[in-house]
């Protein structure tokens, strides 16, 4: 038992670690994005600048919440403190939103009048950025929690679009095509709120306890109502603490006539059905035929 306390601890640690290092090279990278952007008068990396402010608040927020996560829950967060995330990942895309609002008020005009960009300068700036976001990138994809990876992931995203900017820079140092930063600016910036959008809307999903995508009540209802003994089901309700952790409750009536130790084999049954789903918590109400029910109908 001591191991795995010890093992679960130093996992904690490290993820934290993981996180803490990604963001400080983050936030590092896109505060020099932000003077080469200039530098290179390149709206491209501007926009790319954006996105990373938006990835470091993420890393910020993560690394932050990876801690905030572990607290204990008390009388005035009785469920913990997972939820927090939650208002994170809404600062975050809101914060991209107007960020790329603004990108985009600097780049349509470049489009109708274009203006040179400092290609060896978005040649160095594209392989530092593939770099730095690379070496995040293999710092969180050894993590093993849900956030690690999916940090990770976003991070495999960026390395990507660094690439894309590499190539269109090396294109730009042999044609006069000075149209072409803009409109990859603008490519960059579609991709971004694309995904900007996607997450929003799966977070007020959450906030608004809509119902996990990866849960089907229906299903769970009637794998209930196959458990021996169980006449009906209803007001069965799941929705999520963080997008993780996924809370249910439910109500199943019994016969009349049950005895404490039919009850107790229902209610095992239950139990174990229910830990087939992503379920973290569950509470059962269990109601006699006739007694009604203390919600109504």
């Amino acid at each position: 038992m001591g191991h795995k306390h010890k093992h679960k601890h130093q996992h904690d640690h490290d993820s934290v670690g993981n996180l803490k290092v990604a963001f400080f090279l983050n936030l590092g990278f896109t505060i020099l994005e932000i003077f080469g952007g200039i530098w290179t008068n390149s709206v491209a990396i501007l926009s790319d600048a954006i996105h990373d402010l938006g990835d470091s608040l993420s890393l910020g927020l993560a690394w932050y919440l990876q801690g905030k996560s572990k607290q204990k829950s008390d009388s005035h967060y009785s469920f913990g403190y997972q939820r927090f995330s939650l208002l994170g990942a809404l600062i975050n895309g809101l914060v991209l939103i107007v960020g790329a609002g603004f990108v985009l008020s600097e780049t349509i005009p470049r489009i109708l009048h274009p203006e040179e960009a400092n290609a060896k300068g978005m040649i160095l700036f594209s392989i530092i950025g593939i770099l730095v976001n690379g070496a995040a990138m293999l710092k969180l994809k050894k993590g093993k929690s849900l956030n690690e990876r999916v940090v990770s992931w976003h991070l495999m995203e960026d390395v990507l679009g660094w690439v894309v900017v590499l190539i269109a820079s090396i294109v730009m140092l042999f044609w006069d095509i000075p149209w072409l930063d803009p409109v990859l600016s603008i490519v960059i910036l579609a991709y971004v709120l694309f995904n900007v959008i996607k997450n929003l809307r799966e977070t007020l999903h959450l906030f608004l306890q809509g119902t996990p995508h990866e849960i089907d009540i229906a299903l769970i209802d009637s794998k209930l109502l196959e458990i021996p003994g169980v006449q009906s089901v209803h007001h069965t309700h799941v929705w999520s603490m963080d997008g993780e952790k996924n809370v249910l409750t439910t109500h199943i009536v019994v016969l009349a006539s049950a005895n404490v130790s039919e009850v107790q084999s229902i209610k095992a049954a239950t139990k174990k059905l229910i830990h087939t789903f992503p379920i973290e918590h569950a509470t059962i109400e269990v109601e006699f035929e006739g007694e009604g029910c203390f919600m109504g109908d």
